[in-house]
């Protein structure tokens, strides 16, 4: 007998956030839980509200002192980040302000998994914008399948991957425009590519690493080739798609 999944969609964070559980002891209150939380970290990191706490931070009228204890930790993951990708990873906009995006919805993702973990969820993916963090199997009992959009006709899709206990995430400008920049050349529009998605050990790791690849421009199916334990897929402004070696194992 398969489990039942129990599946959700709602708008939060600017985004679609989609969570599916297939486990047999799933309740609609495990749920409810990961959109609760999903909403705390609308209200504290969103930076196109007023009364965030990251827009009160960039108005200055929150201290570094005053911080929360997720504050604390998204900035020091986030410098972390930067340390680690030579500086094209970096929190700073180029109007001075801060923007944890790029590394705030994969952490937030991750942190909602393991919430679902800790309550003994085997079987599930959490999604948020098309970012997945996917757990056991599905409903039918095989790997969680993902498809990758065209970025030039996201009613299309190029590829679909197979996920189990990973995550996947992707950086590109066909759902949000020019929105991720490279903070070595700030003016210079990034026009080289379209979308780059990154499989990685969680969506966490993901996440951060899609967003760095993307600000490298052509040169970041290199980065992420080179990054043990992750896989990516590229594809160019006129349509040519570049993988990593062993991409094709999740297909």
């Amino acid at each position: 007998m398969k489990p039942k999944a129990i599946k959700h969609t709602r708008d939060l964070m600017g985004m679609t956030i989609t969570v599916e559980i297939a486990d047999y002891s799933a309740k609609e209150s495990d749920i409810d839980m990961v959109f609760s939380y999903f909403e705390s970290v609308e209200k504290r990191f969103s930076v196109f509200k007023d009364d965030s706490e990251i827009t009160l931070i960039n108005n200055g009228k929150i201290s570094q002192s005053q911080y929360s204890e997720d504050m604390k930790t998204v900035f020091v993951l986030a410098e972390k980040t930067k340390s680690q990708t030579n500086g094209y990873f970096d929190i700073i906009a180029p109007d001075g302000k801060y923007n944890p995006s790029g590394i705030v919805k994969g952490w937030a993702i991750y942190n909602a998994s393991k919430m679902l973990l800790e309550k003994g969820l085997k079987n599930f993916y959490v999604e948020a914008g098309g970012d997945i963090q996917a757990h056991g199997l599905n409903g039918q009992g095989m790997k969680w399948s993902v498809g990758i959009q065209n970025p030039f006709d996201p009613s299309q899709i190029v590829k679909v991957i197979r996920l189990k206990d990973m995550g996947i995430a992707t950086s590109g400008t066909y759902r949000r425009g020019l929105h991720v920049y490279n903070p070595h050349n700030v003016k210079e529009p990034l026009t080289e590519i379209v979308s780059i998605s990154v499989i990685g050990p969680n969506i966490y790791e993901a996440d951060r690493f899609a967003t760095t690849a993307f600000a490298m421009g052509a040169q970041g199916i290199n980065f992420i080739e080179n990054l043990k334990g992750f896989e990516g897929y590229m594809i160019n402004k006129d349509g040519i798609a570049v993988q990593t070696s062993d991409f094709i194992r999740y297909l």
